[in-house]
C-alpha cells in the first residue's frame, strides 16, 4: 500500500502501444529506453496481449504494463482500441493522469483518439509519436483504405505530434495535421556496441544486414547484389540477421543465384546479441523500399561499419552520400554491388565513412539526449 500511494504522488502518463516487450522492434525499444531515463512521471502502458503466455499485468523496468485481450494477435489488436479506452477511464479515476502518449498511428492509439472524440478525456492532451516505416502506398491504400482513415482520425485528435524523421513530418502534414510537430529521432546506446577491428585485416569480408524479412527492406535486392560481389570476391559472405514471412523465398533466391553456401540466415536474434553480429561484419547494407528512420543503420554506424542505403523515408536524415555512407538506387542490385565493391577496394573511403558515421551517432543520436527532449515535450503538455 505504501509503494502504491508513493508512486501516485507523481503524475501519470498513459502509453498506448499495440505491441510491447518482450516483443521487440524500433518502437518498443524507444519506449523502453525513454521511460527508463525519465523518473518525473509514473508510466502505465496499455497494449494488446498478443500471446497467452504474457500476463495481463506486470512491471517491466519503469513501466507498469496492462495487456488487453486473450492472447490471439488478430483479435487482441481489434480489442485494444475499445479495451484501452475503458482501461484508461478506470485509471483516470485512480490516479492523476496528465498525458496520453500514443505510439504510432496504429490500433492502440485509437483509444486516446476515441476518448477525445467522445469528450471523455477530461482535458488530458494526446501526444502521438509517428515511428512508421510503411510505404506511402500502404498508408494510402492499406486494408482497403482503413489505414488512411485511421491516420486521419488519430491526427485530427492529437494535441501534439512527435516524429522520428523529416519524412514522417511530411506525412503528418499530408494527412491533414496542422498543429505542432517536434522532430526527435530514435537513439542508439553506443556504450553497448563495440567493434572488433581485427576482422578488417582478414581476407574474408562480411556484408551484413539486420532486417525483418519483409518486402519493404529490400533484402532480395541485397542478395542479388551480393551474387555479383561474390563473383569478384569469392571469400566474401552475406549475413542476414532477422526473420519474417519472406525467409523461405529469400533462402531459395540465394541458392538459385549460387550464393546459398556463402549466405547465412541467422533468423530472429535477441536484441542484446545483435552487436555481436555487427562486430563480425565489415559492411552494413539495407536497400530499403521505405523506412521511417532506420535504427539498424544507426547501430551499424555506432559499430564502426560503413553503411549503404537508399534515399527513402527517414534514411536521408543521416545518410549523406560519400560522407556518412553510400547511397544506392532503389531496386538496383547492380548499383548496390558496385558500391559494396568500392568500399572493399577503397580503404580511404571505407575509413572516412566509418569515422564520420560513428561521430554522427555519438553527437546526435544518443538515448540520453532523446530522453531529455521527450521529457521536455511531456512536461510542456502536462503543464498545459
Amino acid at each position: 500500500m505504501y509503494n502504491t500511494l508513493f508512486m501516485h504522488n507523481k503524475k501519470t502518463i498513459l502509453i498506448f502501444s499495440t505491441a510491447y516487450l518482450p516483443l521487440i522492434g524500433g518502437a518498443e525499444l524507444a519506449m523502453q529506453e525513454i521511460t527508463g531515463r525519465i523518473r518525473d512521471f509514473d508510466f502505465v502502458l496499455i497494449t494488446a496481449r498478443m500471446r497467452r503466455a504474457y500476463p495481463p499485468q506486470e512491471r517491466i523496468g519503469n513501466v507498469e504494463v496492462r495487456r488487453i485481450g486473450v492472447g490471439l494477435p488478430a483479435l487482441d489488436k481489434i480489442l485494444v482500441g475499445i479495451g484501452g479506452m475503458l482501461t484508461a477511464r478506470r485509471l483516470m479515476r485512480e490516479r492523476p493522469v496528465c498525458l496520453f502518449w500514443g505510439m504510432m498511428a496504429s490500433y492502440a492509439s485509437m483509444a486516446p483518439a476515441l476518448l477525445s472524440l467522445l469528450r471523455l478525456n477530461q482535458g488530458v492532451p494526446f501526444l502521438l509519436t509517428l515511428q512508421e516505416g510503411d510505404s506511402e502506398v500502404h498508408i494510402a491504400r492499406g486494408r482497403l483504405g482503413l489505414v488512411r482513415y485511421g491516420w486521419r482520425f488519430m491526427l485530427r485528435h492529437a494535441s501534439h505530434i512527435q516524429v522520428i524523421s523529416n519524412y514522417l513530418d511530411g506525412m503528418a502534414r499530408t494527412y491533414g495535421y496542422t498543429g505542432d510537430i517536434t522532430l526527435v529521432p530514435n537513439g542508439v546506446d553506443t556504450n553497448r556496441i563495440t567493434r572488433n577491428v581485427e576482422r578488417r585485416t582478414q581476407e574474408k569480408k562480411v556484408i551484413i544486414t539486420v532486417s525483418r524479412l519483409v518486402e519493404k527492406n529490400g533484402v532480395d535486392t541485397l542478395i542479388r547484389a551480393f551474387a555479383e560481389v561474390y563473383k569478384k570476391y569469392p571469400l566474401s559472405e552475406l549475413h542476414i540477421v532477422g526473420d519474417g514471412p519472406l525467409r523461405f523465398e529469400l533462402e531459395a533466391l540465394s541458392r538459385v543465384l549460387g550464393v546459398g553456401k556463402a549466405t547465412t540466415f541467422f533468423g530472429a536474434v535477441p536484441y542484446e546479441k545483435v552487436p555481436e553480429h555487427l562486430a563480425e561484419a565489415d559492411i552494413f547494407a539495407r536497400p530499403s523500399r521505405s523506412e521511417g528512420l532506420g535504427t539498424a543503420f544507426l547501430e551499424a554506424m555506432a559499430a564502426g561499419l560503413p553503411i549503404l542505403g537508399t534515399p527513402v523515408g527517414g534514411i536521408v536524415d543521416f545518410l549523406r552520400d560519400g560522407e556518412t555512407g553510400l547511397v544506392c538506387n532503389v531496386d538496383d542490385a547492380d548499383d548496390l554491388a558496385d558500391k559494396i565493391c568500392a568500399l572493399l577496394e577503397n580503404r580511404e573511403l571505407y575509413e572516412r565513412l566509418q569515422k564520420n558515421g560513428r561521430q554522427l551517432v555519438e553527437s546526435e543520436y544518443s538515448w540520453d539526449s532523446v530522453a531529455e527532449r521527450m521529457k521536455n515535450i511531456m512536461n510542456s503538455l502536462c503543464a498545459s
